[in-house]
This record gives C-alpha cells, sequence and structure tokens, in this order.
C-alpha cells in the first residue's frame, strides 16, 4: 500500500467537498416572499441538506483517515487491529475497518 497516493487521493477529495460551506450559506439564505417560489426553493433546500449532510459526513470520515495517516495506523482496522485489504482501501480510502469488522 503506498500511502502518499492515499493521502493524495483523501486530500483531493477533501478539497472537492470544500463547498459544503457554500452549501450551507445557501441554506440560510432569506428564503422568497412568494408562496409558490418559497415552496419550490424548501423542496430545493431539502435536498441540498440531504446531500449536505452526507458530504460532511465523508469530509469527517477523510479528515480522521488523514490523522490515521500522520499517526501512522493507517491501514489498520479500527476495531480488530488487522491490516486493510489494499482492494478495501483502494475502493474506500476512508474506511477505519476491514471487511470483517465492517458489519
Amino acid at each position: 500500500m503506498n500511502v502518499a497516493e492515499k493521502k493524495k487521493v483523501l486530500t483531493t477529495r477533501q478539497a472537492e467537498l470544500a463547498h459544503l460551506i457554500e452549501t450551507e450559506h445557501r441554506l440560510d439564505e432569506t428564503p422568497p416572499k412568494d408562496w409558490e417560489d418559497r415552496s419550490s426553493e424548501r423542496q430545493g433546500d431539502k435536498v441540498l441538506e440531504s446531500l449536505g449532510h452526507m458530504e460532511l459526513a465523508e469530509f469527517r470520515r477523510i479528515e480522521a483517515a488523514l490523522k490515521r495517516i500522520e499517526d501512522g495506523i493507517y491501514g489498520e482496522c479500527q476495531k480488530c487491529g488487522a491490516m486493510i485489504s489494499d482492494e478495501r482501501l483502494l475502493l474506500l480510502p476512508d474506511t477505519p475497518f476491514c471487511k470483517n469488522c465492517a458489519f
């Protein structure tokens, strides 16, 4: 496993998620006075909010993975201590668990 490559993948994705702040500000904007516009905007806000929660959770997982890299324990299952397979880390670079402990 090349930890430097994993760190690059994680930091790149983290940068992509930086728009979370913009989404949060968009949700805080004053709603329009027109009822129809407000209704349409509220539906859109609910979708954005849902996406924002998922992205925020991913952002936090990435932060935790970068901390594990910094601590020298990246790739170790945080539950059983076994090494996480390279294949699993390729698919889920922010995962803290091996495939057996993930369930």
